[in-house]
């Protein structure tokens, strides 16, 4: 099985008139058999440069790519199709053939000048069609299939080329989110059941963080490596992603728009209804304090029984008050805690 690794590699533009132009530099990244990746990074800081330039397809400007021992500037283009598959976000058209058609293009570094196919080669096709569950999408026209077929006929394309590696250049982004969570399921499990190693640049911070075997999170010069929960635990993905305009709960793994909490609340409860009502009290601009934390002058109580929920809201100088539904809860606290003037705290 092959290893992608990089040592000490830049990578940038260079334009033939102006001096070169390094997006990052002194990059020691490995990627391995049996591991899905996920490259993660703000807007702009260069992850399609990288994956450009780990596909061959955009020379580095100074530093080594290797695929096992072989440096990845030293193999042809038909050798390098047969180690790396690529599988990019952009829609191509591809007329009118089906999908059938397309992924045998998969066997393009592997056939003669005019394209055909041995019995070997269509059964490897058939193959990487049934291994991403798009058996039923074979015969028909490319043209027709949703986004979320067409990224599964274009990964079954990449299986056919049997690389070990295969790099995808945000295959997810103009897809919804059920057919998101299905295109990662899926690639993460051919790193695991079919040993393949996988580089997945996404925007899809959650889905990074629950699927990932390891992450690869670019910041202004340089890629730092680890495992999702140690990024997540060491500030990483805050500071990547400082904004003045949002912030980085740690708890959930999650980015949310900044928020002045000037009230607190006590919660009383455990559970999911729990740790969705305080979320929802976070929303209205609570800073929720949990049982024992310490004295908050409002509390809310989550009782839960086999039948219903309750939330009763206690607060100085009012008979407590009992809600059935969590919308209640909230109007109430709207209409009957009012926000502190600008400037005081509490």
């Amino acid at each position: 099985m092959d290893t992608l690794r990089t040592q000490s590699l830049t990578i940038g533009y260079a334009p033939t008139r102006n001096e070169p132009h390094t997006v990052a530099e002194d990059l020691e990244l490995e990627l391995s058999a049996g591991e899905l990746v996920c490259l993660l990074g703000p807007n702009g800081i260069g992850k399609s440069t990288l994956m450009r330039t780990l596909s061959g397809l955009q020379p580095a400007l100074s530093g080594e790519i290797r695929l096992g021992n072989q440096l990845l500037k030293d193999l042809t283009a038909r050798h390098r199709a047969q180690r790396i598959g690529i599988v990019s976000t952009e829609r191509i058209d591809v007329g009118h053939l089906s999908g059938y058609a397309l992924v045998s293009l998969g066997r393009y570094p592997y056939t003669d000048w005019t394209g055909r196919m041995g019995q070997t080669d269509r059964d490897i096709v058939s193959n990487a069609i049934h291994s991403v569950g798009a058996v039923d999408l074979a015969d028909r026209p490319v043209s027709e299939l949703s986004d979320g077929e067409r990224q599964k006929i274009m990964i079954a394309r990449a299986l056919a080329q049997e690389t070990d590696i295969i790099l995808l250049d945000e295959p997810t982004a103009f897809l919804d989110l059920p057919r998101r969570v299905e295109i990662v399921a899926l690639l993460r499990s051919l790193a695991h059941d079919a040993g393949k190693a996988i580089l997945l640049s996404t925007h899809d911070l959650d889905l990074a963080l629950r699927n990932a075997d390891r992450i690869w999170l670019m910041t202004p010069g340089q890629v730092e490596t680890g495992i999702p929960e140690s990024l997540v635990l060491n500030g990483a993905f805050e500071n990547a992603f400082a904004r003045d305009s949002i912030e980085f709960d740690s708890a959930s793994g999650s980015f949310r728009p900044a928020a002045t909490r000037d009230r607190q609340i006590g919660l009383r409860g455990t559970g999911l209804t729990a740790d969705w009502t305080a979320r929802a009290l976070e929303r209205i601009g609570f800073t929720v304090l949990l049982e024992g934390s310490t004295d908050s002058s409002i509390l809310v109580s989550v009782e839960q029984n086999k039948n219903h929920t309750t939330w009763q809201l206690d607060q100085p100088e009012n008979e407590p008050g009992v809600y059935s539904t969590l919308d209640d809860l909230l109007d109430s606290l709207r209409t009957h805690v009012p926000k502190p003037p600008c400037g005081a705290n509490g």
